[in-house]
């Protein structure tokens, strides 16, 4: 579209080699070294009965800022971008949870209902949660991609009572129905095709514990799904399984009532987001006009950097951007 290139912010320049958007993308998942933290557990029990795990990461100073990160769609805290960024919040000397949304943790979750783009409800439970836990400490949040639509969607809920005192979103489907036809075409469905093969498991892997359990009442929502078989596209998988157990008429209504891009005008907190042009998982007409975005709000759109990659440096020596950039701008937040 031809108002993009005006609001490029030219920040980020790729790793040599990997300008293409599907190695920024894959870099992260496929070869990105293990990085390695010490983190403790903690299970928050939910009002429904339910349960979120926690892993928090340095230090337990109860005054240090502390920021809130949230995974993307089938990911966890073990995501490589979730212990990249909690390892370079703790150089700055800032406390870090990582939040796994329900069912994401290792263990399947106790109701048949699932984590999902709009779960903001979970989203406000753990900030209230950790506003209790750390009274004196500043709390921010960041989201990635599905994590990064929650935690938009939950600052425009919210309006001056979200509860956190800056964030970042990166890579995030301002649209979901956008994001669903987008994924569906060109080499972008192979990243389809790995989310339902995971979406898919995470159903079944839930059936097997309610079969456990001998959870009656559970088996019985999800059965009422029917087949799981022939799901190939997000508008198949939210239609079947993600609006029946959430409580939408249908996959049309779950995006139309969860999509971020419907509540960042009423965003009060000092937010940044973060997104690349060439994202294969998001049209450039999905993104926020500048007429959208709130006062609050701050749009940086980099030519370059795929799904959650933002790769800098070289091959052998390979820097992260976002893990430079949002600590950076966090902790100039706060000093304002």
């Amino acid at each position: 579209m031809s108002h993009l290139p005006e609001r490029f912010t030219p920040a980020f320049t790729p790793a040599y080699g990997l300008g293409n958007p599907h190695l920024q993308t894959l870099w992260g998942p496929l070869w990105r070294k293990t990085t390695h933290i010490e983190r403790e557990r903690e299970r928050l029990w939910l009002e429904d009965g339910d349960f979120l795990d926690l892993d928090w990461h340095a230090p337990h100073s109860a005054n240090a800022p502390l920021v809130l990160v949230l995974h993307g769609l089938t990911g966890s805290s073990n995501s490589p971008y979730v212990a990249g960024m909690q390892k370079a919040l703790s150089t700055q000397g800032w406390a870090s949870v990582a939040l796994n949304w329900r069912g994401c943790s290792g263990e399947p979750n106790l109701l048949p209902r699932s984590y999902h783009s709009g779960a903001s409800e979970d989203l406000a439970e753990t900030i209230k949660h950790l506003r209790t836990q750390r009274p004196l400490a500043p709390l921010y949040a960041v989201g990635y991609s599905m994590g990064g639509n929650v935690l938009l969607k939950h600052l425009g809920e919210t309006g001056s009572n979200s509860g956190v005192l800056g964030a970042v979103a990166v890579s995030v489907p301002f649209r979901l129905d956008h994001c669903a036809d987008r994924i569906s075409q060109g080499f972008s469905q192979f990243y389809q095709a790995h989310f339902m093969r995971e979406m898919v498991a995470y159903i079944k892997n839930k059936q097997r514990r309610f079969q456990h359990e001998g959870h009656e009442d559970g088996l019985a929502a999800l059965e009422a799904l029917g087949s799981l078989e022939n799901l190939r596209t997000f508008w198949d998988f939210d239609g079947r399984v993600t609006a029946p157990l959430n409580g939408f008429a249908d996959a049309a209504d779950y995006y139309r009532r969860a999509s971020s891009r419907y509540f960042l005008g009423e965003i009060r907190t000092p937010t940044l987001i973060i997104q690349a042009a060439d994202d294969p998982f998001v049209f450039p007409h999905s993104l926020p006009q500048a007429d959208e975005l709130s006062a609050s709000t701050q749009f940086e759109l980099q030519a370059k950097g795929g799904h959650v990659g933002f790769v800098e440096g070289s091959f052998r020596q390979p820097g992260y951007y976002l893990e430079r950039r949002i600590p950076q701008w966090l902790a100039a937040t706060g000093r304002k």
